[in-house]
Order: structure tokens, then C-alpha cells, then sequence
């Protein structure tokens, strides 16, 4: 929701921020599965039972982007054929992405590692808001949406967060033995979504060394959270 404010003041043609922004999100998840989930995960559990979270997180949202319409901006309709608007099966394909970021604050939270719980947190809510801002900016792109249906559309592809960061969290606390195979699930989503969605789509746009940058900021950004909130 803040990140998508700026939509209400920005003129003119679509801004790079959000192609850049996509990037840094992309870093920082990159990171975060690694320091906040399959590190933590390991020593928790073992390397095995990370390894079997990975696989199916990943097949999961494999499946997911399969069956599930949604539309990009670039790339156009994916998933099963639907007659939903044009609107709707955007508001889809960002919820897909956000899904496994929530799933993994909860887990994260959840797992009782708090250092890295907290820095997942903050980093996936910094990774946010220029995510929250592509998604106004593009809508508005597109000439077919105002500014206050752009803004609410980008606010209600974020809310399946919450309600997946709660779920992570009480299937961790409920059932302990979980929690290696949960973050490893958590990490192979996210690694999914950022091979298989963000970087290919922000690549087409023929900027791929500035998002490249933008990606390793990210990444930079969430190790230094993770050291500092580790140590």
C-alpha cells in the first residue's frame, strides 16, 4: 500500500523504478532463502529434509503458475484459459509471486529463529514497496485503469501475505518437525518465483545490467540485515 502512493503523483510515461525495484525484490528473496530459511532450516534439521522442502515448494508454484490464470504485462495470459478481465488475472500473477513471501515470514517468525525471522521480515517489507509500485505504475500504463483503481488493485494483490504468514507460523508451532521441511518449502517457492517470473520478466525490457545492479543491492541489502540482526 505505501508503495504504491507515489502512483498518485507520478506524470507521464511509466517509470524505470519499478523495473528496478522488481530486481532489488529478486535479490533480496534470493538472499532470504538462503540466510532466512535453508541455512537456518539445516541446522534445525538436517540437509534432507531442506532438500525434500525445496523440490516441492517448487513444484507447488510450478503448478500453481500452470493452472492458475494470470496475466503479465509483457509476456501476456499464462495458466489454464480463463475469461476473467484483464485486471483480475494481473492482480493474480503478483499474487502468486507474494504467496510464498508471506509463507516464509511466517515460517521464518515461526521456526523460533527470531534473528533471521525479523530480518526476513523487514527485508521482504522493503522488497514491497517498489513491487507495490510496479504494479500501479503498469496498471496506469496500460490507459484502461485511474489512478485510485490502480492503487486499490496493487493493495489487494499484497493482503494474501498476512494470511499465509499466519498459516507458516502455526504449522511450524504446532507441529515442530515441520519446520525444516517448511522453510526449505518457503525458500524453493521464492527461489522459483525469481528464475521462473521476475528476472525473465524484467530482462525483456532490454535493461538487464541495471537490473542486474539493482538485483545484487538487493542482495546486499538483506545479508546486511541478516548479520546485523544475527549479531
Amino acid at each position: 500500500m505505501i508503495g504504491a502512493l507515489p502512483i498518485f503523483f507520478i506524470r507521464g510515461a511509466k517509470s524505470r523504478i519499478p523495473d528496478l525495484g522488481l530486481g532489488f525484490a529478486a535479490g533480496v528473496m534470493l538472499a532470504a532463502s538462503f540466510t532466512s530459511l535453508i541455512i537456518p532450516g539445516i541446522n534445525l534439521g538436517g540437509i534432507f529434509p531442506v532438500l525434500i522442502g525445496v523440490g516441492l515448494g517448487a513444484i507447488l508454484v510450478s503448478l500453481m503458475d500452470k493452472l492458475i490464470p494470470h496475466m503479465h504485462m509483457i509476456i501476456g495470459v499464462e495458466g489454464i484459459s480463463s475469461r476473467l478481465r484483464a485486471i483480475w488475472l494481473f492482480i493474480l500473477a503478483i499474487t502468486i509471486h507474494n504467496m510464498p513471501e508471506g509463507l516464509a515470514v511466517g515460517v521464518g517468525l515461526g521456526s523460533g529463529d527470531l534473528p533471521s525471522g525479523i530480518a526476513l521480515m523487514i527485508a521482504i517489507a522493503l522488497q514491497n514497496i517498489p513491487e507495490g509500485l510496479s504494479v500501479g505504475l503498469s496498471l496506469i500504463a496500460t490507459g484502461s485503469y485511474s489512478r485510485w483503481r490502480a492503487y486499490l488493485a496493487s493493495s489487494l494483490s499484497g493482503f494474501v501475505e498476512l494470511p499465509l504468514a499466519i498459516l507458516g507460523a502455526l504449522a511450524v508451532i504446532w507441529i515442530r518437525k515441520l519446520i525444516p521441511y517448511a522453510m526449505g518449502f518457503a525458500a524453493g517457492a521464492m527461489i522459483f518465483v525469481v528464475s521462473d517470473e521476475i528476472i525473465p520478466e524484467v530482462h525483456r525490457l532490454g535493461k538487464e545490467k541495471a537490473i542486474t545492479y539493482s538485483l545484487i543491492a538487493g542482495l546486499l541489502v538483506m545479508l546486511l540485515l541478516d548479520s546485523t540482526l544475527s549479531g
